[in-house]
């Protein structure tokens, strides 16, 4: 554990104003009918309002009600993310092939840096979508045979004070009563499975929705019993922002292979078909417009979805000194960056085995190039290990040590003045969701533009991470506290803060569950979370998953320092692991490119339009118009901070 003073020292690290070109959190949206990009969906504000557009542009309804507001979050699910098997998180820190629950389960990062998922991933993370969109508990995860579903718990209408309703993203069913007035639960359908999963019967009472929509089996192989349930099973931690630094560039692909169409860099099982690595051939993303009125499930076709990536070139400009916008700490002997994405950083495997992602060799994740001769070093625990690489060099590949992961630090041996004049720059490749990636359509296009100005650092969610930051306890304690500070001496404006907890089997639902935050070291604190609580509501089976999830978010008024972030409850529960972010605001905004890169008619050379922003916090503008021919395909996405 380190030190709470040598902690702060090091996230400090205050150096000499200078006039950087950085751009916090640029985001864009067009005007795609279905895929217009982050800024339609990069908070759950902004999701909620786009899925209610949709939902209404396609079926009619409005979301007034429950049922139609987690109708609305189902449908928009079924075209943005699809059922694959996604790379581990190690957040134990015991390796790729060690132990522990490796599931992502975090809703921002399964549907930003992933865009795929298992059905218990999946339904996980729609957990976290529900307690925001409908209230405390209202979704669980519902083990049944071989599989595991979702259920909200609907209110009003016709369910009154409260019933559970299937919602099964993974295999695209809800199924509604025979008269088709609500939506039914696991329960209710296992009682009259041999009818009510059958897509033939009484067919109008689905409104649209087609049972079993991937695979006309599904439903009734799954639903015959229910044999456990998990409350609060994902959580949702800091939304997805991205900080590019003076002289970076972050380019997104939305096909697998990048600039040469046959680099494949992936985070994620390789299925072995035309393209390696993770993809689905049942899915209605990329074809949603078919879902609504389906009437048989969409059939099995190669590379219906695929990855796509998130490309970062950073090239520190040591002349000017604008480097110091992405160090972290400095001295006569070295320099070190930060590295934060909210995508995961993939690899090209060393073979083509289903789960080479894990093996020693790969490739292509993080690269360095330049004129370097020094001695570099990789810490991905936030500086309390290091991991030395050995003598830098022009195409040196360091992916073995970040693949898999959201951050990084990287210590080069050699200080700023020696660095200037090797044309350093370092080329991380992310896995990224293809359907949040902006997408131009044919004719007139409107692009929004929007930056918040802000950067997030992270003290988790990796076990080793959060560590870093302890000041108080240890993992596995029943209270432990967290301390973090924006870097560079910036002003941190909000706290997030995440804890996995021993919650017992069944869940102990009268414990009650605090976060706080405190910016005095511990003198006074204030609430991020108050009297947390597992809510549980009938029907119930036996058995329960024995762990849950904590979280919550708070404002922060321009803290221009440590903040202490403490987790605590009165029921003796342990925390299996906790983590904290702060969001900060970032100094001397510089304007940033946007360019789109799309072809025509079905191929031939990209064509390519471009834009710069000024970069600087402010309402959004929607001012840019992209004028594209027939059959317009994107290619790639690119932000660039001048």
């Amino acid at each position: 554990m380190r030190s709470a003073l040598s902690a702060i020292a090091l996230a400090l690290a205050i150096f000499p104003t200078a006039a950087f070109g950085a751009c916090g959190d640029p985001q864009v949206k067009t005007d795609h009918p279905w895929y217009p990009g982050e800024l339609s969906c990069s908070t759950f504000e902004r999701l909620f309002k786009t899925q209610a557009e949709v939902y209404k542009r396609v079926t009619g309804r409005s979301v007034d009600t429950d049922e139609d507001k987690a109708l609305a979050a189902w449908f928009w699910r079924n075209f943005n993310f699809a059922h694959a098997e996604d790379g581990k998180s190690d957040y134990w820190d015991v390796g790729w092939k060690g132990g522990g629950d490796s599931k992502n389960r975090e809703y921002w990062h399964g549907l930003f840096a992933l865009g795929i998922g298992l059905c218990g991933t999946t339904h996980a993370h729609m957990c976290a979508e529900m307690n925001a969109l409908l209230g405390q508990g209202r979704g669980r995860v519902v083990g049944v045979s071989g599989h595991n579903t979702f259920e909200a718990y609907l209110t009003g209408g016709e369910y009154g004070e409260g019933k559970w309703a299937l919602l099964d993203h993974d295999i695209s069913t809800v199924i509604f009563d025979p008269e088709g007035k609500r939506l039914l639960s696991v329960k209710e359908i296992k009682a009259d499975i041999k009818n009510l999963a059958d897509p033939s019967y009484k067919k109008e009472r689905q409104r649209g929705w087609l049972i079993s929509g991937l695979h006309p089996s599904d439903a009734r192989g799954v639903y015959t019993e229910v044999k456990w349930v998990e409350y609060l099973a994902g959580y949702a931690c800091p939304p997805p922002m991205v900080h590019l630094r003076a002289g970076e560039s972050l380019r997104r692909y939305l096909k697998p292979g990048l600039e040469d169409g046959k680099t494949f860099v992936y985070w994620g099982r390789n299925y072995k078909g035309k393209i390696p690595g993770p993809s689905r051939g049942r899915t209605w993303v990329n074809q949603p417009e078919k879902m609504f009125g389906a009437d048989k499930a969409t059939p099995d076709k190669e590379g219906q979805v695929r990855y796509a990536n998130a490309v970062y070139t950073y090239k520190p400009d040591f002349a000017s000194g604008k480097y110091k916008e992405g160090v972290i700490d400095e001295g006569d002997d070295h320099v070190t960056f930060e590295f934060y994405t909210p995508y995961v950083i993939g690899c090209t495997p060393p073979n083509d085995s289903p789960w080479g992602i894990y093996d020693q060799g790969a490739k292509n994740g993080l690269v360095l190039n330049g004129k370097m001769t020094c001695g570099v070093k990789i810490s991905t625990d936030q500086g309390e290990t290091w991991q030395d690489a050995g003598k830098t060099s022009d195409g040196m590949d360091l992916t073995d040590f970040v693949k898999g992961r959201k951050q990084y630090w990287i210590r080069f041996d050699a200080p700023a003045k020696e660095l200037a004049g090797t044309d350093l720059a370092m080329r991380t490749a992310c896995h990224c969701n293809v359907a949040v990636i902006p997408r131009l359509k044919d004719g007139a296009n409107k692009v929004t533009f929007h930056a918040s100005g802000l950067g997030v650092i992270s003290a988790g969610p990796n076990k080793g991470q959060a560590e870093a930051h302890l000041v108080e306890g240890k993992m596995g304690d029943k209270q432990i506290t967290l301390e973090l500070a924006a870097p560079r001496n910036e002003k941190a404006v909000r706290v997030y803060a995440a804890a996995w907890v021993a919650s017992g089997c069944p869940p102990k639902s009268e414990v009650k569950y605090q976060i706080e935050y405190s910016t005095d070291g511990g003198k006074s604190w204030k609430s991020v979370v108050k009297d947390w609580q597992v809510v549980r509501r009938p029907y119930e089976p036996d058995d329960f998953w024995s762990q849950s999830f904590c979280w919550g978010e708070a404002a922060l008024d321009d803290v221009q320092g440590p903040v202490r972030v403490r987790f605590s409850n009165d029921g003796n529960i342990a925390y299996r692991k906790v983590e904290a972010h702060l969001a900060y605001k970032v100094s001397n905004q510089g304007p940033v490119e946007v360019t789109f890169a799309w072809t025509e008619g079905g191929g031939g050379e990209a064509k390519k339009a471009s834009r710069v922003f000024p970069g600087k916090p402010g309402e959004e503008d929607s001012s840019w118009i992209i004028e594209t021919g027939q059959k317009a395909e994107t290619v790639w996405v690119e932000y660039a901070a001048k």
